[in-house]
């Protein structure tokens, strides 16, 4: 394996840092010394925290667009239950990212301005799913107009602070990444019908079954 290069050893201890101490709360200092380096050697590859967060934004960006490709591999329901499985473990990775939004729409707006595309591609996808797994009879047609729309809202609600809302309750269940995924599941499960409430219990059910049996 080749050796990481001092500017990703640095996106990494401050991603590493942040997530431990939150991003206001970490100095450059900090970092430098995280790495094994000098603030000055710092400076040449960052010449701010501004800086660092950026190159960790586009890092985030990468792997989101990672995670959106996945999309429609797999002809059932399980397609999204493996999705749901790279959200999780991204949010596991950049759980600051998510804990300081508000901080990184106030002080660093450009930063902040790059994170609506995905958001709104991956509010776009779940609804799409809504309409492509109602044409296959397993999700039922609209109850009332525009509750797909905000289900979907609610389902990134729900994906966007899992994990940031569990540290911020102190709260650190057996099984976060099922509980995770039950949870979100929860929503969709009212709008299946017949047909995809046979599919969930044969493909999703047993997934989410035995993890809870292993932990």
């Amino acid at each position: 394996m080749a050796e990481l290069s001092t500017k990703q050893k640095i996106i990494n201890a401050a991603t590493r840092l942040f997530n431990e101490n939150g991003m206001a709360n970490v100095r450059l200092q900090q970092i430098a010394n995280d790495v094994g380096i000098s603030a000055g050697n710092l400076a040449y590859h960052f010449r701010n925290k501004e800086a660092i967060v950026d190159a960790i934004s586009e890092e985030v960006y990468e792997e989101t667009g990672e995670i959106l490709s996945a999309y429609r591999i797999f002809p059932n329901l399980m397609d999204f239950d493996q999705q749901l499985n790279k959200y999780y473990a991204f949010l596991e990775k950049y759980p600051f990212y998510f804990l300081d939004l508000l901080e990184i729409e106030r002080n660093y707006p450009d930063i902040h301005s790059k994170q609506r595309l995905p958001i709104s591609k991956m509010i776009s996808q779940i609804r799409k799913r809504f309409d492509f797994n109602r044409q296959r009879g397993v999700i039922m047609d609209e109850p009332r107009p525009g509750i797909y729309d905000q289900t979907a809202e609610a389902i990134w609600v729900l994906i966007t602070f899992w994990v940031p809302q569990h540290i911020l309750r102190n709260r650190k269940p057996s099984c976060m990444a099922i509980e995770f995924k039950e949870m979100i599941w929860n929503q969709i499960y009212p709008f299946l019908t017949s047909k995809g409430i046979d599919e969930f219990e044969q493909l999703i059910l047993p997934v989410l079954q035995k993890h809870s049996s292993d932990n």
